[in-house]
């Protein structure tokens, strides 16, 4: 019995264990999330929520299974129980006020309940999402990146301007990104996949000291994709324009689409590849000043040592970025979470 009230956890379980406890006590809410990178991002999230009546526990979707994902979400807790006789029941979703779900929102959110998947993310009172494509391109707000860099290099010199380029990569990009949104929702992304977004979009080699040679480079590429991509849909201008409006009701911006692409690409290919040779250069910087204010030779060996050992990992600290606070994704999950967990708890 045991075993089987473990394997159909739900919200009810969860609301039955809270109701054994004082009527002080803190109500116990479960968060589901896919991986472990998303532990801690949720956790930031979720814990400005916490109060004298309740606290949230971060959790993946299975202790016995190494099954991870949005889908490994959704599946196991959107579909209804299976009953005694391994029939469906008519409990409906397992989740509830005490058990929700936290996932990256990938296109689901820009799909608008274009397929299945969308509409299980958008309609569930009990799932919540990143808005934003994943919780990598949070890490990755432009004006946050300055801090990462001085968090790794402990250098305060600012000499880039991650906003403004990362607001011409978006503008660059943004007809791509209708394009993609557009085929995704019509089902025909094999015309034009996200695979193929990504190699287009990835600015290739970045120069610090001319930062627009990349610029105008992806612009090229973008430009012809779009000429191929109108040639072999002729007739596709109104339903192109009608997504871009879309979008823009949506809040997706020309200037913030790099926040609606994938995740991993954007991390990997645009944001680490410049913070490199950022902190290159900052480091660069320290290390000079430290040889050119040693008094001799103990001194010099011995800062260096001090600062060479103060360095932060630029990925790790990416991923423990926090300062995406004033993005508008963020603003939007706590908006529904402020929304929804007041609501769902009066219940």
């Amino acid at each position: 019995m045991g075993k089987q009230l473990k394997d159909n956890l739900n919200s009810r379980y969860f609301e039955a264990a809270n109701a054994l406890k004082s009527k002080q006590a803190r109500r116990r809410i479960v968060a589901y999330v896919e991986s472990y990178d998303d532990i801690f991002f949720w956790r930031t999230v979720l814990r400005q929520f916490e109060n004298e009546t309740r606290y949230f526990e971060v959790m993946l979707p299975s202790h016995k299974k190494l099954d991870r994902g949005k889908k490994a979400v959704l599946l196991n807790f959107l579909n209804p129980l299976p009953s005694a006789k391994g029939e469906k029941s008519d409990g409906g979703d397992r989740l509830g006020p005490s058990m929700i779900a936290c996932v990256d929102a990938d296109y689901d959110y820009l799909l608008q309940r274009a397929t299945e998947q969308s509409r299980m993310v958008l309609d569930s009172p009990y799932v919540f999402h990143t808005y934003a494509y994943a919780i990598e391109n949070m890490q990755c707000y432009a004006p946050s990146l300055h801090d990462v860099c001085v968090a790794v290099t402990l250098n305060d010199h600012r000499i880039f301007d991650f906003e403004d380029y990362l607001s011409q990569y978006s503008e660059a990009i943004s007809p791509l990104l209708t394009w993609s949104v557009w085929a995704y929702r019509k089902g025909c992304h094999n015309k034009f996949s996200l695979v193929d977004m990504n190699r287009i979009i990835d600015p290739g080699n970045f120069n610090l000291e001319n930062p627009q040679t990349s610029i105008d480079h992806l612009r090229h590429k973008v430009n012809t994709k779009v000429k191929q991509l109108q040639a072999e849909f002729p007739n596709n201008k109104d339903e192109y324009l009608k997504t871009k409006n879309d979008l823009r009701a949506l809040g997706i911006t020309a200037r913030a689409a790099y926040l609606y692409i994938q995740g991993h690409s954007l991390f990997d290919n645009v944001v680490v590849p410049i913070l490199n040779k950022v902190c290159n250069k900052l480091r660069q910087e320290r290390e000079q000043e430290i040889e050119r204010t040693a008094r001799h030779f103990m001194q010099k060996s011995n800062e260096m040592a001090c600062y060479e050992h103060s360095q932060q990992d630029i990925k790790q600290t990416l991923r423990k970025n926090t300062a995406f606070t004033e993005s508008e994704p963020f603003k939007r999950i706590t908006a529904d979470l402020n929304e929804r967990l007041n609501t769902l708890h009066q219940q």
